[in-house]
């Protein structure tokens, strides 16, 4: 399953609220100090989510929204709020893909928010020893169903515009991917050989 940004692609089997509520995560800078504001934009609440991933390390993260998107693929500012502001922030941790859907509240910008929230205080638990930020995200990983298969260019993360990938380019993203799938460098057995079995189907399709 590719994911895309736009529209929003909300992971199966999570239920959907079926209210929502107002947020107070407004802050905006002005002269150097922090003051409260009414609505939070969603360029600011994407900034703070960034700077949690990064603190993190998550990789490859994809926001996904009902807002369209930018020429970078992320949601662009402006736009009117859409009748749906879920939204759903898919990333890679430790080599294993991952989804934190929120709905919660009536914005997207407030929503992208909250899952910066979130992360920010999984960061903050970690700091007492008992379990550690990629234990915690466990329960976010967005797992395949049984016996499925991910499609190649989904697992080597090349998206649609990449229409025929060389060898070259497919070697070369095997080994970036390698560097944080690998168990030896936090990743997993079962995340290696997902890997490994894309490389071989991808590099079967480009030489038949």
């Amino acid at each position: 399953m590719s994911v895309s940004a736009y529209p929003l692609q909300w992971p199966t089997g999570r239920p959907r609220k079926t209210s929502r509520k107002r947020a107070t995560f407004g802050k905006k800078a002005h002269n150097g100090r922090w003051q409260e504001t009414k609505s939070l934009t969603v360029a600011d609440a994407l900034g703070r989510l960034q700077d949690e991933l990064d603190r993190v390390g998550a990789r490859q993260p994809i926001v996904s929204s009902n807002l369209e998107t930018r020429l970078d693929g992320l949601p662009r500012s402006g736009q009117a709020e859409p009748c749906d502001p879920g939204v759903a922030l898919y990333f890679q941790l430790g080599g294993q893909p991952h989804c934190m859907p929120c709905d919660t509240y009536d914005r997207v910008a407030d929503n992208i928010a909250a899952i910066a929230k979130h992360i920010e205080a999984t960061r903050a638990i970690d700091r007492f020893g008992v379990a550690s930020v990629k234990e915690m995200f466990t329960g976010f990983q967005a797992l395949p169903a049984p016996g499925a298969r991910r499609p190649w260019r989904e697992v080597l993360l090349f998206g649609p515009e990449m229409l025929r990938p060389n060898r070259d380019m497919v070697e070369k993203r095997f080994r970036e991917l390698a560097k944080e799938r690998h168990p030896d460098a936090g990743g997993s057995a079962d995340a290696m050989s997902e890997l490994n079995a894309a490389k071989a189907e991808a590099l079967k399709e480009i030489d038949s």
